[in-house]
């Protein structure tokens, strides 16, 4: 919900003007149907971006990745994502300098929704993912230029934003990186990595739904009196539940994959081309017994570190992580609900309340039938145009199997909720394809399409000032014409 105090925080003023129901009941309207527009945008975009590793490693298809996002972005918006964060309630413009204007204030969410809206419409028809945050900061500093000029803005604090926008991606992609090297020393470069992926697997389903329930009863939802439960009380449920599900996958999951794995083609493939290991060859040692100084002990380092980028990874093996990575799937669809739910219905829970208790100050709970209005729009928007987003993600950038699926789709999910948690503006979009980069540099076989990234990292780059220039045009048709 990081983005959901952007629109937020501007109608959050202390003013004591009443508002008339009757002049402000059509801005209400218009605004309900422009939200569900932009819904319908993060859902094309941000939402099927997440899930576009999953499709492109083939674990699931476009419908079934549909269904999953459903069901779980549901669950994230209805379990964690109704609290409206303050990380960003007075990061954009200082919200005083409307506060006798309430009037204008919702015609500058009009111009916020409108902007967003637009540009998400846009870069999904140009099948490049960006960020619904980057769009809602530079819409409300649009509408803002228009009615107030420069002042109030928090140019400092808008600096921060940007920073953290650039961090996303960095920290994101370091997380990956470090999970997929695990992964590598554990069982991929492992002399029988399948049966050392099979060893493994209860331990990653461990962690994963141990930090998931972690995250869904730390500080969660009021409606289910998770917001009661005391940290210690949140760390011993989900080790407990991680242990359980470990259990079950130690038990049945494991027997069943192993059948399974080694029934299929998958077991002629990996006879075929077995894996290759990563050794040095003699002109290697010759070379590193040569270059003994400090070079020569980071070129041994990195050499022992990273995979050997022309190894053969065992099919068989990557295979065991198709389940693994569908899980992940959910776990990131869970975070969705969870962080971005708020870019769609944030101006309309603020407009619900401004025009039920005919004032701008904001201090009612998010209504659940606006959380859910969110959700709908997004899943309309992702079943609808959805594929444009998840082709570019899921095959365009970098070829993905399950076991860097796998590492991207939590590397990125986890940095999202811990973010999200402790107040630090992370953009879900940069964080997936900054993860997607960086475990494609280090990952055996064909790496990065950098005409690819390029085309997406001109548009992260555009999508402020576009956006800006949008709500602008926008407000400024409002302001003149009403």
């Amino acid at each position: 919900m990081e983005i959901a105090t952007t629109i937020t925080s501007t109608l959050s003023t202390s003013t004591l003007v009443p508002l008339d129901r009757s002049s402000v009941l059509w801005v209400l309207i218009v605004g309900v149907i422009v939200a569900f527009f932009l819904a319908a945008g993060l859902g094309a975009n941000d939402v099927s971006n997440t899930y576009g590793t999953s499709v492109g490693s083939g674990v699931v298809t476009i419908f079934q990745a549909y269904v999953l996002a459903t069901i779980f972005i549901t669950m994230g918006a209805l379990l964690v994502g109704w609290q409206v964060t303050d990380m960003m309630r007075k990061g954009v413009v200082d919200v005083d300098e409307y506060k006798n204007a309430p009037h204008e204030l919702m015609l500058g969410q009009l111009a916020v929704l409108g902007g967003t809206a637009t540009w998400l419409a846009i870069t999904t028809a140009l099948s490049l993912p960006v960020s619904t945050t980057h769009a809602v900061v530079g819409s409300t500093l649009g509408f803002s230029l228009v009615l107030r000029g420069t002042e109030g803005v928090e140019w400092y604090e808008i600096g921060k934003i940007v920073m953290s926008w650039f961090l996303s991606p960095a920290i994101s992609g370091a997380i990956t990186l470090i999970l997929y090297l695990l992964v590598d020393f554990a069982v991929l470069r492992r002399n029988h990595p399948f049966d050392c992926g099979l060893r493994s697997l209860p331990y990653f389903y461990f962690a994963v739904i141990s930090f998931n329930v972690f995250m869904a009863t730390w500080d969660g939802s009021r409606l289910l009196h998770f917001d009661k439960i005391p940290i210690w009380g949140c760390v011993i449920l989900a080790l407990g539940i991680g242990l359980i599900a470990a259990l079950l996958v130690h038990f049945i999951l494991k027997p069943r994959l192993r059948r399974k794995i080694r029934e299929s083609a998958y077991d002629v493939e990996a006879t075929q081309n077995p894996p290759t290991k990563t050794k040095l060859s003699e002109a290697d040692y010759s070379e590193c017994s040569e270059d003994s100084g400090a070079v020569g002990k980071v070129k041994r380092f990195m050499k022992w570190l990273l995979p050997d980028k022309n190894r053969v990874d065992d099919e068989k093996t990557i295979q065991l992580f198709g389940s693994i990575q569908l899980f992940t799937a959910c776990f990131a669809g869970f975070a969705i609900g969870a962080n971005d739910v708020g870019n769609a219905i944030a101006p309309v829970a603020s407009l619900v309340d401004i025009y039920t208790h005919r004032s701008a100050e904001q201090n009612s709970q998010v209504p659940i039938y606006v959380l859910l209005y969110g959700v709908v729009g997004i899943c309309a928007g992702m079943y609808t145009l959805g594929y444009r987003i998840i082709r570019t993600v899921g095959t365009n950038v970098s070829k993905i199997n399950p076991a860097t699926g796998f590492t991207i789709e939590f590397g990125a999910a986890l940095t999202t909720l811990v973010a999200s948690k402790f107040g630090l503006p992370m953009s879900t979009t940069q964080c997936l394809v900054g993860s997607v980069v960086l475990v494609s540099c280090v990952r055996p076989g064909e790496g990065v399409k950098w005409k690819v990234f390029r085309d997406i990292v001109i548009a992260w780059v555009s999508t402020v000032p576009m956006s800006t220039a949008i709500s602008a045009g926008i407000m400024f048709l409002l302001k003149f014409t009403l």
